[in-house]
């Protein structure tokens, strides 16, 4: 069959939604851990989603659909389950160093000695150990601080003060640099949007070259019909996949705050779906092919306004972060 720009252009976003969907899981993972917990995503949200890839795998299974599409599935399942996993381990281990706290603070109201207590017999000696006690300072001894002309020791306050304010700027600096910045989150985000992009286009290109990849042909696009079980367990996928946001939505709302989640996760997840809708429209929208395709594409389309809910969410919550920490 001959290509045709729109055929052509319906591989590309495909391909590109594959891409999409296989590094989405990955900022999220990271985000979770450079911030060394995972309280910012909604553990309903990832079950949800679980539950929409399981049913999708068991989907394409029953449908015997072609074998990239089950091996997408697998990993889907997969990659959640690393997500999940990572998830429960910060959420253990905040439960853990919760109770450790719990348990110091009921040690400590039983009458176990703080270090507040302890310190001043570690100056004055401890007589378990026979410690020598350190002799009390009096105002006619002669020390390093007060040693010198008359004055000395104000200079020496003096100086002291400049070194400490001097380090304060310089710490404050060292933090400003490190902390990325608005404009270097938007480059970041940027550049990994179009290298997904970029790999997708390539990865089409090289398919249609080594004849992996061919168009197929407007009302050829499945061969029998799908066991009515299967699709059954489509509409359950899509449902799940529509519906998992939502308690993320709730979620962020409730905190008012998106602290924790990776921005580049959404972005991503956008892209695949945007990217997904188009390449079912670029290939036909005949009406029979869109109707078949319309439960795929009303979810990406629900998806995709769920995602912008959560960009306004992470702008309106990241300015009122900023404003409190400039106040």
């Amino acid at each position: 069959m001959h290509l045709t720009w729109n055929e052509a252009l319906s591989g590309v976003f495909g391909s590109v939604s594959l891409a999409a969907w296989i590094f989405l899981l990955v900022p999220q993972l990271i985000e979770n851990y450079t911030q060394g917990h995972a309280d910012g995503i909604s553990l309903t949200f990832l079950f949800i989603w679980f539950v929409g890839d399981i049913t999708n795998l068991a989907g394409a299974l029953w449908a015997g659909l072609v074998p990239t599409v089950i091996a997408l599935a697998v990993y889907f399942c997969f990659a959640d389950l690393v997500l999940i996993a990572q998830c429960l381990y910060y959420l253990a281990l905040k439960k853990r160093q919760v109770q450790q706290r719990e348990h110091e603070t009921a040690d400590h109201a039983n009458g176990a000695p703080a270090e507040s207590e302890i310190t001043p017999l570690l100056l004055n000696g401890d007589p378990n150990k026979n410690t020598p006690a350190q002799p009390k300072r009096r105002l006619t001894d002669v020390t390093g601080e007060n040693l010198g002309l008359p004055g000395s020791r104000r200079t020496s306050s003096v100086t002291q003060r400049r070194r400490d304010t001097n380090e304060h700027h310089r710490d404050s600096l060292t933090r400003v640099l490190e902390e990325p910045t608005k404009t270097r989150a938007t480059i970041k985000n940027t550049v990994s949007i179009l290298g997904v992009m970029a790999v997708g286009a390539a990865g089409w290109a090289i398919a249609w070259k080594a004849g992996a990849w061919r168009p197929t042909p407007v009302g050829d696009e499945g061969v029998g019909e799908s066991p009515i079980g299967a699709e059954i367990l489509g509409y359950i996928s899509a449902v799940c996949y529509l519906g998992a946001r939502i308690p993320q939505i709730v979620k962020n709302q409730r905190e008012r705050s998106c602290e924790g989640l990776s921005l580049l996760f959404f972005l991503l997840s956008l892209l695949g779906n945007l990217t997904y809708g188009a390449g079912i429209l670029f290939h036909s929208i005949e009406k029979q092919y869109v109707l078949t395709n319309l439960p795929w594409l009303i979810g990406s389309l629900g998806t995709m306004v769920e995602d912008v809910t959560i960009f306004i969410q992470f702008h309106i919550f990241g300015d009122k972060q900023k404003a409190a920490a400039i106040v």
